[in-house]
């Protein structure tokens, strides 16, 4: 984790907060959103995402990603019960992207022409600078 930290600095600065999906309740389920927070105030910021990786070991892959909006989300059963706290991480400048990337197959939409947002699996680690 050390390592990780001391990357996400020197990509972000000094101060850095560790962001994750807290477990796996609600996937392949219907759920609910409940309350939103929008992090660095919901402006356009960037951040540092970790996926945990096999290879032969248990490792993290981590990469560098510019012009984000990242968001911490409750999930809800449709009961209106919270089961878990997730990060939620929205692309803005998706221009470079590939034109076969799943997002746009799915969405029947072209790199530059939409944002993507997706999930931080509950095992991904997402970075990003500290506000405070």
């Amino acid at each position: 984790m050390d390592e990780m930290e001391i990357f996400a600095s020197s990509m972000l600065g000094p101060k850095v907060v560790l962001r994750k999906t807290l477990n796996v309740k609600g996937s392949g389920k219907n759920v609910m959103v409940g309350r939103v927070s929008r992090i660095q105030g919901g402006n356009v910021t960037e951040s540092v995402t970790c996926h945990q990786e096999v290879f032969p070991v248990m490792l993290y892959f981590c990469h560098y990603i510019p012009m984000v909006r990242v968001y911490n989300v409750e999930i809800l059963t449709l009961q209106r019960i919270k089961i878990n706290q997730a990060v939620d991480v929205c692309h803005i400048d998706t221009s470079s992207w590939s034109r076969s990337h799943p997002a746009f197959l799915e969405l029947g939409s072209a790199p530059g022409e939409i944002e993507v947002c997706h999930w931080i699996f509950q095992n991904d680690i997402s970075w990003t600078a500290d506000a405070n």
